[in-house]
């Protein structure tokens, strides 16, 4: 579990490609102190385990799936990551609910900067976009961001100074492809109000009246 809060900014030491799958070196720097193998990191939102830890270099199997879903696949010796460590049970929970558990990518379509302040407009697939909501938070390359505006094809997001310092949004480029985890909130609704509405006759509405019938 993690918070989308990203803790810092680490480089990509090496890529290997191992058939279908890959492995991927990242210096840790000083989050790797406290690090062990087993442990669960967010890179660019996506949970990995440390495979293999020597020194601040730690080691990442990225399974064939998380290839397919994620855009870690394009990383190369060099790339910039996103890191977070798992969520402890003590820790405030500054972000949002995040898993890393990516479904699916965006691509980077419009950035307006203005001042210290950036909008950045995300291209996304409709199975996506339907389970965000305006005003809601969605994870974008393991950064908890809030959904400024949407429409059918792209949803946006205003960038905070501190984010785009922080994180790898400060030096996006438009066709930039990033991340995506979607509210895990959202998904359980959405599901909810499926099997819902797939248990109404074709002819009946989903009325306000109706949902409290159904318990929402």
């Amino acid at each position: 579990m993690f918070t989308g809060l990203v803790e810092t900014v680490c480089t990509v030491k090496s890529v290997r490609q191992i058939a279908s799958a890959m492995q991927i070196t990242i210096d840790l720097g000083h989050l790797a102190d406290d690090a062990k193998i087993g442990d669960s990191i967010a890179v660019n939102g996506v949970c990995l385990t440390i495979a293999g830890l020597e020194n601040a270099l730690a080691a990442f199997d990225v399974s064939s799936e998380t290839l397919e879903k994620s855009a870690l696949g394009k990383l190369k010796s060099s790339s910039p990551v996103n890191i977070e460590r798992a969520l402890k049970s003590s820790d405030r929970l500054g972000g949002h609910f995040v898993l890393g558990h990516i479904d699916g990518t965006a691509t980077i379509k419009r950035i307006d900067r203005h001042g210290q302040f950036a909008d950045i407009e995300f291209a996304a697939k409709p199975e996506l976009l339907d389970q965000m909501v305006v005003k809601g938070s969605v994870a974008v390359d393991g950064i908890s961001l809030t959904i400024a505006d949407m429409n059918q094809n792209c949803f946006s997001a205003a960038i905070i100074p501190q984010t785009l310092k922080n994180t790898t949004l400060g030096k996006a480029k438009i066709a930039d492809v990033v991340n995506i985890e979607t509210d895990i909130i959202a998904k359980i609704i959405k599901k909810q109000l499926q099997s819902a509405l797939g248990g109404l006759p074709k002819e009946q509405k989903m009325t306000v009246e109706k949902l409290k019938e159904l318990g929402f």
